[in-house]
């Protein structure tokens, strides 16, 4: 655990002045250290954590820079972006939807609960591609009751086309009902012991009968939560369906 993740957790405890004193200066800092995109977003904007890093894809390229920018775009949102998950947890009560997209651990037990607490007091959580894998065999937890099941593989790198299963809900407004992009088509499917999903789009390949869930919501009982499973690099970032489906789910997921 990292030294902004024990100040988060020593102020919880007792709120005593120098761990008082050390969240506000880390605040300031955080403030000049943080994506240089969040500087650009409204003061009003939907304040979106995004969460990167890991292996296979370029957090830095389309979710640092390209996501950033889709979200701030006519200041929808303000944007902060972390590859140091450890300081999620200090970060998170600045935010009102965490947007996770990586495949690196969330190894503090203490981050990984906060990630849950923020949820049940009904914010908002975006899941990204990367995200909806299953990374980590010693956080069932995540995939069982955040994510509702998960992936454990992929076509090959190809042309798929996207059907928009729910045209009435408001992460699909706007969104033509079928469009076909390049990325990684993802086998995610559900568990059935987890809340349960809504389907709002389905994948399918050329010439398969088998789809599978793009875009969801899972069935929370307290917090927002949507997955998105296109995303693996500008064929999605810069596409705009993606860019629709990504600004409409946080939004919906900040109930705004």
């Amino acid at each position: 655990m990292n030294i902004i993740t024990k100040a988060y957790h020593s102020s919880k405890r007792k709120a005593s002045l120098p761990a008082m004193l050390f969240l506000f200066c880390g605040f300031l800092l955080s403030q000049c250290t943080t994506s240089s995109s969040g500087a650009n977003g409204s003061a009003e904007g939907i304040r979106t954590l995004i969460v990167g890093g890991g292996s296979s894809h370029d957090f830095d390229r389309w979710y640092k820079q390209a996501d950033a920018a889709t979200l701030e775009r006519d200041g929808l949102a303000t944007v902060r972006y972390t590859d140091n998950t450890d300081s999620i947890a200090y970060y998170l009560p600045q935010t009102d939807v965490l947007y996770l997209t990586n495949n690196q651990p969330i190894a503090d037990p203490q981050v990984r609960q906060a990630i849950m607490d923020f949820v049940e007091a009904g914010k908002g959580l975006v899941l990204g591609h990367a995200a909806l894998w299953y990374n980590w065999s010693d956080w069932p937890e995540y995939n069982l009751n955040l994510v509702s099941g998960g992936s454990r593989g992929h076509d090959p790198y190809g042309s798929f086309d996207v059907t928009i299963t729910n045209s009435n809900h408001p992460v699909t407004e706007n969104v033509d009902q079928r469009f076909n992009l390049k990325d990684e088509l993802y086998y995610y499917k559900v568990d059935p012991a987890g809340p349960g999903i809504n389907v709002l789009a389905t994948a399918s390949a050329a010439g398969s009968d088998e789809s599978f869930p793009s875009v969801f919501t899972i069935n929370s009982d307290k917090g927002r939560i949507v997955g998105l499973a296109l995303g693996h690099d500008a064929e999605s970032h810069d596409l705009p369906a993606y860019q629709t489906l990504l600004r409409n789910a946080v939004k919906w997921a900040a109930r705004k």
